[in-house]
């Protein structure tokens, strides 16, 4: 629970409620609703773990905020998304009706989302399977499959598998996973810049050094202080 002033309002709420939903409770001291309401949603919002951030306004003391969501009375609950208004209530409400009012605001997770969980939890190709036979194009599933099918030698499988998203940091990885397991390339901490090493003099006239070379850089990720210093090698041998 966070105290909001009208000069915290645009960072706290409106900046914010870009990453979660906020919840923003308007209430004064001499309210008595509020003061009965207030530990209410808190318990509420508390129970999200995260999902959901709460926010107080004192009215008395932010006049800006109470006349940004026009409020007449208090207590005064609005919930904001993306920096939109999207549900509100006005006055004391019970316990339930909290609960239900933030339920509102946290996307539930639906069948395929629980398949993909139970396929990533336990490494479960089958649940994985289930998800994208619902949805072909579900990214997550996608590409852990296609880390599981890497992992057992399948990389023809993964590979086709991965072409079926769009190309992100992520899939270029596993898919330079898959290609050099393809190979058996056997990739391991010391052992990469001998590889590395041995395949620049081939670089310029051989498409699958070449390949290959990337591929490795893609393992290595661009916070490795090598893949800087190799990307110029490789850039220096082809032009």
């Amino acid at each position: 629970m966070i105290d909001v002033t009208d000069a915290t309002f645009d960072q706290e709420v409106i900046l914010r409620s870009a990453e979660v939903p906020v919840v923003v409770d308007l209430w004064a001291p001499w309210c008595g609703p509020c003061t009965t309401l207030g530990p209410i949603i808190e318990r509420v919002v508390d129970a999200t773990e995260g999902a959901v951030t709460l926010v107080k306004v004192n009215v008395d003391e932010n006049p800006s905020i109470s006349a940004g969501f026009q409020v007449q009375s208090i207590p005064a609950v609005f919930a904001l998304k993306d920096g939109k208004v999207v549900s509100s209530f006005i006055g004391a409400q019970s316990e339930q009706a909290v609960t239900d009012f933030v339920a509102g605001l946290v996307s539930q997770p639906n069948e395929v989302d629980l398949l993909v969980a139970h396929g990533s939890e336990t490494g479960s190709e089958e649940s994985l399977r289930q998800a994208l036979e619902l949805q072909p194009d579900h990214a997550d599933a996608i590409c852990t499959l296609a880390g599981l099918l890497t992992a057992r030698g399948a990389t023809d499988e993964a590979i086709a598998l991965l072409g079926r998203v769009p190309e992100t940091p992520e899939t270029r990885r596993l898919l330079a996973e898959a290609r050099l397991a393809s190979r058996q390339v056997e990739v391991s901490g010391e052992g990469v810049d001998d590889l590395l090493a041995g395949l620049l003099d081939r670089v310029k006239d051989d498409t699958d050094a070449r390949q290959e070379f990337l591929d490795l850089l893609e393992t290595l990720g661009p916070d490795d202080p090598r893949t800087a210093g190799y990307r110029k090698a490789l850039a220096a041998r082809l032009f």
